[in-house]
């Protein structure tokens, strides 16, 4: 999945990297810039499985950063992102939307313009700021449409328990019981001093794991993501599962059969949980304040 943080700045209205929007007489070109990545990227052998519109379209305080409303939005995937793809004949899916869940009604606007919905798969959700459940809202209003969850930083100052408790607990439960098709955290890899990074760029957020020379540190990112690998590698499918309040959990059916589940005891006791499917019971215990993966 790719996503832009901002157009050129020679398409922009205030020239900058930072802010400003996509100026209209611009966007058939932008959508150019678009398609001719995308074909460049599969020349070079990497498939662009899906792009999102802008990344985090109503916060103009990044570096690089770009503001687009709306109705921008879906005017440039109705008349031109979407047409420049089809005229392509791209596969590439376009995602919209691609920031917080506290303005849903921003991709429902979107999605209910009737140009520019027969081009959209899905829409992307950060949580920075909003409750995890609107990407229910988003199902319920378009179930046809696909959603994902794109963002999520651990800073690093953060701490280890408390960060892998609330991801667990929001992104990898939260989003998945919420329809979110995937989970990406944000992000890979950083040195120790958080580099590297553009000017005025995030300067705290945490790599999933932390590179400096030939030590590699493994960071709690990189233990959600594998809570997430293990219990549900590539092709599972989110199944049904009573969801308690104490142990928020998710489940999955695995490619090999197999069901995986991911258990979160937030609690400050270890927590005994009966797990039980058609003919089939064990029984697992949850430390205090952590989370564990079963697969049987």
């Amino acid at each position: 999945m790719a996503s832009p943080w901002t157009a050129p700045l020679w398409m922009k209205s205030n020239r900058q990297s930072v802010g400003g929007r996509l100026l209209p007489e611009y966007y058939a070109s932008y959508a150019r810039y678009f398609t001719k990545y995308i074909e460049a990227m599969a020349r070079q052998g990497i498939p662009i499985y899906a792009v999102t519109v802008q990344n985090e379209p109503e916060h103009g305080g990044n570096n690089p950063s770009m503001v687009m409303n709306a109705s921008e939005q879906a005017r440039f995937v109705g008349k031109f992102l979407g047409p420049a793809f089809a005229a392509r004949k791209l596969d590439t899916r376009i995602i919209i939307w691609d920031h917080n869940c506290d303005h849903a009604e921003y991709p429902l606007t979107v999605l209910r313009d009737s140009f520019a919905n027969p081009y959209i798969d899905g829409t992307a959700f950060h949580l920075y700021a909003g409750d995890i459940a609107a990407l229910s809202q988003l199902h319920n209003a378009f179930a046809d449409k696909n959603l994902y969850f794109t963002e999520q930083w651990t800073s690093g100052d953060g701490s280890f328990d408390e960060d892998l408790r609330w991801h667990m607990r929001n992104v990898i439960i939260g989003a998945t019981r919420n329809w979110s098709k995937w989970v990406l955290e944000w992000n890979l890899a950083s040195d120790a001093q958080w580099q590297p990074h553009t000017p005025g760029g995030c300067d705290k957020c945490r790599g999933a794991v932390t590179i400096e020379e030939d030590d590699i540190v493994r960071n709690v990112s990189y233990y959600i993501i594998a809570h997430a690998a293990i219990a549900a590698p590539v092709g599972s499918v989110r199944i049904g599962s009573s969801m308690s309040e104490h142990i928020p959990n998710v489940a999955f059916r695995r490619p090999d059969g197999r069901l995986g589940v991911i258990l979160l005891n937030d609690q400050s006791a270890n927590q005994t949980i009966c797990l039980l499917h058609q003919d089939q019971q064990i029984t697992v215990v949850c430390p205090a304040r952590s989370v564990i993966s079963v697969i049987w």
